[in-house]
């Protein structure tokens, strides 16, 4: 097994006086941060870790073939790959100190505004999801943490760093719909960022067509929505609003509260019901969705991961990269790997690698060419608890130079149904 990377921070006092000091209300001459890392074994301990700090070191974290990489220069002495990337990509938040005439200033006190500590207990948890009151996420947010206090984000990258930055517990975004496929936006960001996946939820689609009271279909002359709401309502239009033009908005809810308050007479939003009652708006068709089978899968994200069980159905889900230059054969042994241990893949997706985008291949007998390098994200039917699971990711570290596991988490079992409410 190839061996992992843990961060380790050291600080680094240059005051001879203090050295012998566990705490001092003085504060040092100068603070140096050096940041160093070490190699440690991967292994799983009982075939799984008995605590939430084992297990994120021993598996939330995988990377293989990574070497350190020496930046004497700089505040962060050593900076090496960390999580999977490689140097170039790693951004460890270190801040310089502020100088006064060539002399480092002192440190500033930390103040309760930098503090967000956790819910207390009987607490709702504080869960980010992207776009506005009466969204989709919304609900999906409120599926997955009942009686939780909702906090809309006006982009996916602000959901995710308000769960980094401690404003939010969790984030619940969503990743492919049974229609429209990948939110190939947020399977960036998992790579970007450094939260784990936590769980994931399910949520029918029912879209309905809102307009202001007293506005009937035939004088709606315009629909807006999200480009994928429009989308998965064009034959409903075509039937309900022949002549309306349609026009695409970056939320559903977005779209019904740019009607209310803008006072639009002419214009129609494809968006839930919950978007309706929100906004004073009327449901002047219900449920236009063109499959009622049409559902929104989303992740739940966390800080911490959890620790994986074998009482429940669980699912895993990594992102690697093949090793150079070994073409798609590797992709044909990654899967293998899960095949010839009966472990069923239910997704994978291949995104370019933002770092690498390119390869050549070849030599200059029979020239050269160049191939895009991509990413791979795999979901798979089975916990890291399980041997087995544990065994196919040491046969995939083989054959990658990348390999993180993103999270393993129950599934989402519950059953739904096609019904207005679920918007609620």
């Amino acid at each position: 097994m190839q061996a992992a990377t843990s961060c380790d921070l050291k600080f680094r006092s240059t005051d001879p006086t203090s050295r012998n000091k566990c705490f001092s209300h003085a504060i040092p001459k100068r603070v140096a941060v050096t940041c160093g890392y070490r190699s440690e074994s991967f292994s799983f301990p009982n075939g799984v870790s008995v605590s939430r700090s084992d297990w994120q070191s021993s598996c939330a974290i995988l990377s293989s073939k990574v070497a350190s990489v020496e930046n004497p220069g700089g505040l962060a002495d050593k900076i090496a790959a960390v999580n999977g990337h490689t140097n170039g990509s790693v951004n460890l938040g270190l801040v310089a100190v502020e100088s006064t005439n060539g002399k480092l200033a002192p440190a500033q006190p930390l103040t309760i505004t930098d503090l967000s500590p956790a819910p207390l207990h009987g607490s709702s948890l504080r869960v980010a999801y992207q776009g506005v009151p009466g969204a989709y996420s919304e609900a999906a947010a409120g599926k997955a943490y009942p009686n939780c206090d909702a906090i809309p984000c006006d982009q996916f990258d602000v959901a995710f760093q308000a769960v980094e930055l401690w404003i939010a517990d969790r984030a619940v975004l969503p990743v492919e719909n049974s229609l429209g496929g990948s939110i190939h936006r947020n399977y960036d960001l998992l790579l970007r960022h450094r939260l784990h996946i936590v769980g994931e939820v399910q949520i029918p689609v029912h879209h309905c067509l809102l307009a202001l009271p007293g506005v009937r279909t035939d004088c709606v002359s315009r629909v807006i929505s999200h480009p994928q709401a429009l989308a998965q309502t064009e034959h409903s239009l075509d039937v309900l609003t022949p002549h309306a033009a349609r026009e695409a908005f970056h939320d559903t809810a977005a779209a019904a509260e740019y009607i209310s308050a803008n006072d639009l007479h002419d214009t129609a939003a494809v968006a839930s019901a919950r978007a309706a009652e929100l906004y004073n708006l009327q449901i002047l068709a219900d449920g236009i969705q063109d499959d009622p089978g049409n559902v929104t899968r989303f992740l739940m994200l966390a800080r911490e991961p959890i620790i994986p069980r074998t009482d429940r159905p669980f699912k895993t889900s990594i992102v690697f990269a093949a090793q150079e230059h070994k073409g798609t054969s590797v992709l044909f042994k990654v899967l293998s790997a899960f095949a010839f241990r009966d472990i069923s893949l239910t997704k994978i997706e291949s995104r370019p690698h933002h770092n690498r985008p390119l390869r050549v291949v070849g030599d200059g007998s029979f020239g050269t060419s160049k191939n895009f390098e991509y990413m791979f994200y795999v979901d798979f039917e089975a916990s890291m608890a399980e041997p087995r699971a544990q065994n196919a990711l040491a046969e995939v570290q083989e054959y990658t130079s990348f390999l993180r596991v993103l999270g393993s988490y129950p599934m989402d079992m519950t059953p739904w149904s096609m019904t207005s409410t679920e918007d609620a």
